[in-house]
């Protein structure tokens, strides 16, 4: 027996598709089946039968397709502990916080719309994605599953991983975090559940938004790196006078953030807060974002005596990259944010939400008072243009060659991490393929609107000379 996927689901980062259409309940049996035999392969006969942690978000398909997971899994002989619907991080905890879990499956569609669902992997305490995610694609075309028979128990550990996160608070100033008041926004997706039973423990005041669990997302899109998607949190925190606001995108794992006087916070601007906080502690920690994050993070973590890293975009890149370099904080402008310091190395957007007024409290000023004190670069968006999937790496590979030959412009210097940022006396330009879509993504950063025009025009210099245009910018 066999199995085809759909071409379009296998992603770089996770597999995800159209329930209906291209992702359905035999998908998630295959899957479970080749994570399972791959599983069983890489122990060796250390362990007589594996365990895999499942769980899944509020999507109205994703019960269908973990009966279906759990049946490929247990087919393939890795015992399976069920800890029902949760946030991905709630999954990533079940999979680190116990030695008995090996691998750990979350079905989500994360930030899609309703219709999409797909699984997020973990593969004895390593990100599973990339070549990962081919082979078992490869597995299942030819029917290479191992055969076997594993039991099935349900646990539920919601009350354990807030307990755990609460440990984040521990030795912070009770009477300062005692006067934080603090908007949630949970956008009725997974971390709704968790978010609740979070707040009754913390001290400080706390309004909740959207905490029940609706698949159809109701109010707003679940993606907090929407502008958006903030304006009820914004109008919560303007009517109750509170200090700032955090908002959670469908899964869990990606945090928003807006201060006291509804300014957006963006991934890279938390990321200076936990790092100010962090290298009071831990100083020469190395720090890592990733490319598309503002160079004023970069000089704020070598202010503050670490050591930054700029990476590849990607979370399961991050989290691999980290290890190598025991980094004990990363992030992302997308809202991942990535704690090792006294946590797991995962991104938990209620753990980062936790942190936040840790942060707070020991650095002794607002959140609204370190928005403040931040630099005030001008930057574009994300932005986001379809190329043809054939073309993308290779225009960017052109860019490359120009900007890193014999004739290359003084006072330009490129770093080629992933794709190409440049830096040039107005600041900074980036130039990426997008690892999951057909398209390009260009971002830039100046201290004035001149430099930014300027900027501007040497992106689409660039692209005109590979025969491309910017055009219209595309959605995630």
């Amino acid at each position: 027996m066999n199995h085809q996927f759909d071409p379009t689901v296998l992603r770089e980062y996770d597999i995800r598709g159209i329930i209906g259409k291209t992702l359905g309940p035999d998908d998630a049996r295959a899957i479970g089946r080749g994570l399972a035999t791959l599983l069983r392969r890489d122990l060796d006969g250390k362990v007589d039968t594996p365990m895999v942690a499942v769980g899944y978000d509020g999507r109205v398909s994703s019960p269908m397709l973990e009966h279906a997971l759990v049946e490929g899994l247990t087919s393939s002989g890795c015992d399976v502990r069920r800890i029902g619907m949760g946030a991905t991080p709630m999954l990533y905890y079940a999979e680190a916080s116990a030695d008995e879990v090996h691998g750990g499956i979350q079905i989500t569609g994360s930030h899609n719309p309703a219709n999409y669902n797909g699984f997020k992997m973990v593969f004895r305490g390593r990100p599973f994605f990339g070549e990962d995610i081919q082979t078992l694609g490869h597995m299942a075309a030819q029917g290479d599953w191992i055969d076997g028979s594993g039991s099935v128990e349900s646990v539920d550990i919601i009350d354990e991983y807030v307990e755990r996160m609460l440990a984040a608070l521990a030795g912070v100033d009770e009477a300062a975090l005692s006067g934080i008041k603090v908007g949630w926004d949970a956008g009725n997706g997974a971390a709704g559940p968790a978010l609740e039973l979070l707040a009754q423990r913390l001290p400080g005041e706390h309004h909740l938004l959207f905490t029940e669990v609706d698949g159809n997302f109701p109010n707003h899109h679940p993606d907090p790196t929407v502008e958006a998607n903030l304006a009820d949190l914004r109008k919560l925190v303007a009517e109750k006078n509170l200090d700032f606001g955090v908002a959670f995108d469908g899964d869990g794992d990606r945090i928003g953030a807006i201060d006291g006087e509804g300014r957006v916070i963006w991934g890279d601007q938390l990321l200076m807060i936990y790092a100010e906080d962090l290298l009071a502690r831990l100083p020469n920690a190395t720090i890592i974002a990733d490319v598309k994050a503002s160079r004023a993070l970069f000089d704020h973590v070598s202010a503050c005596g670490g050591k930054p890293l700029m990476w590849k975009t990607g979370h399961s890149l991050i989290k691999s990259k980290m290890k190598e370099v025991s980094s004990p904080l990363a992030g992302e402008m997308s809202g991942h944010v990535f704690f090792a310091d006294e946590y797991y190395g995962f991104d938990d957007a209620l753990y980062a939400g936790v942190r936040l007024l840790a942060a707070s409290a020991r650095l002794g000023k607002s959140v609204t008072q370190l928005r403040s004190d931040m630099p005030q670069m001008l930057n574009t968006p994300e932005m986001r243009f379809q190329v043809d999937e054939s073309r993308k790496f290779a225009a960017i590979d052109e860019v490359k060659a120009r900007l890193t030959g014999d004739d290359v412009p003084e006072g330009i210097e490129v770093n080629a991490t992933d794709g190409v940022r440049v830096n040039t006396p107005d600041g900074w330009w980036l130039l990426r393929a997008s690892n999951t879509q057909d398209v390009l993504v260009a971002r830039a950063e100046s201290d004035s609107e001149e430099g930014l025009e300027r900027l501007l025009a040497l992106i689409d210099e660039q692209l005109a000379l590979s025969g491309l245009e910017r055009g219209e910018s595309v959605g995630h």
